[in-house]
């Protein structure tokens, strides 16, 4: 086993800035710390990637507790714990291991990670095989803790999954992840969400994605990102031929002109590899949905659509409708928080009972659509076998609506895990209660207990796979990550998921 002995202190929370193989632009660090000793630049540093298998450190917890001793680091109990749990399943064998360490965890007791414990982090998972996937959402890593992850995505041979949001990262720290993922060729998905690395930020990534031919999702919704920066991903996403999902979410941008829109329709008339856009909260309105759905009619590789959150009214849902009698490769459309109303809700019921049959998840929650509309939708249900997901809560239920519903579910023509609604009867009379499931309820938050990739509250991610890894199972410590091989053996093999005592995902016969 080789060892690296870093001599440099932890550095200052703010003004990093460093330029791998060159001086120019180089902030000194504007805290008490010491600049940083010169790093290689990254084709020495990529050079000791001769294409053989990294060296397995042996215990992950007593290598952590050395490091932390010999660099006069605190040892953060937390990471300790978990590095424990993970030493203990790699014995028995297990591979593919996603080290959860995410600050919001409420099983066990957490002190969040700092740019300084993340220091020590990544010199300890540096050389490991068995780990291909960190989340190290919602802690405290800021634009010192970028750097150890830049450090360590130049230097771990096996991390597909890099997972950093909220972590108050700014433009600094995004540009040196940014940087690093022009050598990188192994990480497949990337979250960078609530960072705030700005428009600044958001243009190192796009211009990223003009070299990466390796990342296959990248997250970066609310990271403030500007007019600028959206045009440039809309701009580069015509040529890049890898990328499969993209979340642009909360742009901060200005005036009523859906610039950002109008490049992105223009962006998917001419590329055919991508799966899954999120365009949360754009500002769109008919005038943007009517652009996005020209564009459908000559794209051919969407799947998952997102445009929640926006200002869309029933207007638009005539160019909606109108594009799904011809487009056969969308699968999941996210209108919730919109404003369609009964006349937009009949529009997409009309096409839906008559000629789509490629839609399988529609969400409609908080559309202002009365009685009226929700019984449509509810009779497309009927006719329509391939559309199984529909999700109405927020809207205006009446009687027939929670009848219609109610009859859905017990007639067998909505599973109870498809939809948000659940029947209930109180003096004779019919009522629908929220259920929480959804097509990403678990997007920024997971629950305290249970399967945190459970389908019924992630559908949308459940239905259309953008990226050639699934994450199984995630407990309070670790999760794995099978390949999309391995998820058909399990499902060809009838495979059941059972929890582990240390939340590791193990795998039995189905009995």
């Amino acid at each position: 086993m080789r060892t690296v002995v870093m001599t440099t202190p932890p550095l200052g929370p703010r003004g990093l800035r460093i330029m791998w193989g060159s001086s120019e632009g180089t902030i000194p660090a504007k805290s008490g710390y010491p600049p940083p000793a010169a790093t290689p630049s990254p084709a020495s540093a990529w050079a000791l990637a001769d294409n053989s298998a990294p060296e397995p450190i042996g215990s992950l917890q007593k290598y952590y507790e050395n490091l932390c001793m010999e660099k006069s680091q605190k040892i953060n109990p937390f990471v300790l714990h978990i590095l424990q749990e993970v030493d203990e399943e790699i014995v028995k064998g297990l591979e593919g291991i996603t080290l959860n360490i995410a600050g919001n965890n409420h099983l066990i007791p957490v002190e969040r990670v700092t740019g300084e414990d993340f220091w020590i982090l990544s010199r300890v998972l540096e050389k490991n095989p068995y780990i291909n996937g960190l989340d190290v959402r919602y802690n405290f890593l800021g634009d010192v803790g970028a750097y150890y992850a830049a450090k360590l995505l130049q230097k771990q041979y096996s991390l597909i999954y890099l997972n950093l949001m909220f972590n108050d990262i700014g433009p600094e720290g995004g540009e040196l992840i940014a940087k690093v993922l022009h050598k990188n060729t192994t990480l497949k998905y990337l979250r960078m969400t609530g960072n705030k690395i700005e428009n600044k930020g958001g243009m190192f990534f796009a211009t990223m994605l003009q070299i990466n031919s390796s990342l296959e999702k990248l997250d970066l919704g609310d990271c403030d990102l500007g007019m600028q920066s959206v045009i440039a991903f809309a701009t580069v996403l015509t040529q890049n031929q890898t990328i499969k999902g993209i979340n642009l979410n909360r742009p901060i941008l200005y005036g009523k002109e859906e610039e950002s829109t109008v490049h992105l329709g223009h962006m998917l008339k001419e590329n055919h590899c991508l799966v899954e856009l999120h365009m949360c909260k754009h500002d769109i309105r008919n005038y943007g949905i009517k652009h996005l759905c020209d564009a459908l009619y000559l794209n051919k590789s969407l799947r998952y659509l997102d445009v929640s959150c926006n200002e869309i009214t029933r207007d638009g849902m005539v160019f909606l409708a109108d594009v799904l009698k011809s487009n056969t490769t969308l699968e999941v459309i996210d209108l919730s928080f919109n404003r369609i109303e009964n006349t937009g809700a009949k529009y997409l019921s009309e096409t839906l009972a008559s000629h789509n049959r490629s839609l399988k998840a529609l969400s409609v929650v908080s559309n202002n659509i009365e009685g009226e509309g929700l019984v449509a939708l509810s009779q497309s249900l009927k006719t329509n076998p391939t559309f199984s997901n529909i999700y109405i809560w927020g809207n205006k239920f009446d009687e027939a609506t929670c009848v219609a519903y109610s009859d859905l579910i017990q007639t067998g023509c909505l599973k109870p895990d498809n939809t948000d609604v659940e029947p209930f009867v109180v003096d004779g009379r019919v009522y629908l209660a929220e259920v929480s499931n959804g097509l990403k309820k678990h997007y920024y938050w997971t629950p305290t207990y249970g399967e945190a990739c459970y389908h019924s509250a992630n559908a949308g991610f459940d239905l259309v796979q953008a990226t050639l890894f699934l994450c199984v199972w995630r407990g309070p410590t670790s999760s794995h990550i099978l390949d999309q091989e391995e998820t058909q053996k399990l499902i060809r093999k009838q495979v059941g998921l059972t929890r582990a005592c240390s939340g590791v995902a193990r795998t039995k016969p189905a009995t």
